[in-house]
C-alpha cells in the first residue's frame, strides 16, 4: 500500500521512518509508515479506515523491546503528547494517558498523596506497555492498581475493558488482538508525600545499584522461571559477560543484554538464544523471552 492509498490524518504520518533512535537498544530497522496521531478521534478515524489487511502495531518508549533489522511492515502507531496526560479523579485515583511514562505517573501520585504506585518509578516504559504486559517491579504489578482501560480496537471502535477483562498473568494479558491502549484508571491508597518519595527514592537508588541504566539495554531479558531468578540462571551457566558481535550479556546484571556501540539487533537476539541455549544444557529450564521481538530479519 502507497501512502496516497492511506486514510487522511490529521497527525504525523511517516514513511520509511527508522524505528532504532526511538528504542533503548538504539538498533533495528525502520517503520514502513509510522503513524503519531493528533488526538483519539484522529487514532480511531485512521483505523477505521485502514486496509484490514494493513499491519497495526502500537510503540511505547521501545524499552522492552527488540526492532529486527529488517524492520516493521505495516503501520507502527506511537502516541505523543496528547496521550501523555495525568490526572486526579478521586483522592485515590489517577486518570492517565497511554503515552504517560511511570516516573510521571508515580510523581503525580505522590504529589497528591497516593500510595502504592511507587513501583512503576522503576519501570522504564509507558502505561499502555504497563497495561499490556503487566508491569511490575519491586513487588508491585499493574494488576494491583488497575481499575480499567480504554483501548481502541483494529477496527477504530472504542472500549472500556475491566481489569478483570484482562485475564492477567505474569508479564501477560489478555488484550483483544490489535488493540491499542490509550488510557487507564490506577487506584492506589492514601500516603504521605514524604513517606511516597523516600520509597521511590529506594527503589531508585536499588535500582541504579544493580542494573546497568547507562548502557543501551531493553530491560529484563526473560522473565523468572517458577522458584528461580532469571538472572541467577544466566549467571550459573557462565554467561556473564558473553558477547556476540556488539551484543554483550551486561556484567552488572546478567538478566540485562546490551548494546555495546555497534550491535545489530541480530546481534541481540542471537546472544539471547545462545544464552537461553546454555541455560537449558546447564540447568534443563527453558528460559523465555521478556523482551518482545517484532519485525523482519534482515
Amino acid at each position: 500500500m502507497s501512502i496516497a492509498e492511506l486514510p487522511k490524518v490529521a497527525g504525523k504520518l511517516t514513511v520509511n521512518a527508522p524505528l532504532a533512535p526511538l528504542v533503548w537498544f538504539k538498533s533495528g530497522g525502520a517503520a514502513q509508515y509510522l503513524f503519531e496521531p493528533k488526538d483519539l478521534d484522529d487514532l480511531q478515524a485512521f483505523l477505521r479506515d485502514l486496509d484490514p489487511v494493513e499491519h497495526v502495531m502500537p510503540l511505547g518508549l521501545g524499552s522492552n523491546l527488540i526492532i529486527r533489522d529488517g524492520g516493521v511492515r505495516g503501520v507502527v502507531v506511537r502516541l505523543g503528547k496528547a496521550f501523555a496526560k495525568v490526572t486526579k479523579t478521586d483522592d485515590v485515583t489517577l486518570d492517565c494517558g497511554a503515552g504517560a511514562s511511570g516516573i510521571l505517573v508515580s510523581s503525580t501520585a505522590r504529589d497528591n498523596g497516593i500510595a502504592a504506585m511507587e513501583f512503576l518509578r522503576s519501570i522504564p516504559g509507558t502505561v499502555g506497555g504497563f497495561v499490556r504486559m503487566n508491569g511490575g517491579a519491586y513487588g508491585g504489578e499493574v494488576k494491583d492498581i488497575l481499575v480499567d482501560c480504554d483501548i481502541v480496537l483494529r477496527d477504530g471502535q472504542f472500549r472500556t475493558l475491566a481489569v478483570t477483562d484482562l485475564h492477567y498473568s505474569y508479564r501477560h494479558s489478555e488484550l483483544p488482538e490489535g488493540a491499542i491502549v490509550v488510557a487507564a484508571r490506577f487506584k492506589g491508597k492514601r500516603g504521605e508525600p514524604a513517606d511516597i518519595q523516600a520509597e521511590m527514592d529506594r527503589i531508585s537508588d536499588s535500582r541504579e545499584a544493580s542494573q546497568p541504566l547507562r548502557s543501551k539495554t531493553g530491560g529484563s531479558t526473560f522473565k523468572n522461571p517458577d522458584g528461580h531468578k532469571a538472572w541467577q540462571l544466566v549467571d550459573e551457566a557462565g554467561c556473564r559477560g558473553l558477547q556476540i558481535g556488539g551484543a554483550q550479556v551486561s556484567e552488572k546484571h546478567t538478566n540485562f543484554l546490551i548494546n555495546t556501540g555497534d550491535a545489530s539487533s541480530a546481534d541481540i537476539e542471537d546472544l539471547g538464544e545462545e544464552v537461553r541455549r546454555r541455560v537449558k544444557a546447564k540447568s534443563g529450564i527453558d528460559l523465555q523471552w521478556e523482551i518482545q521481538r517484532v519485525g523482519v530479519a534482515k
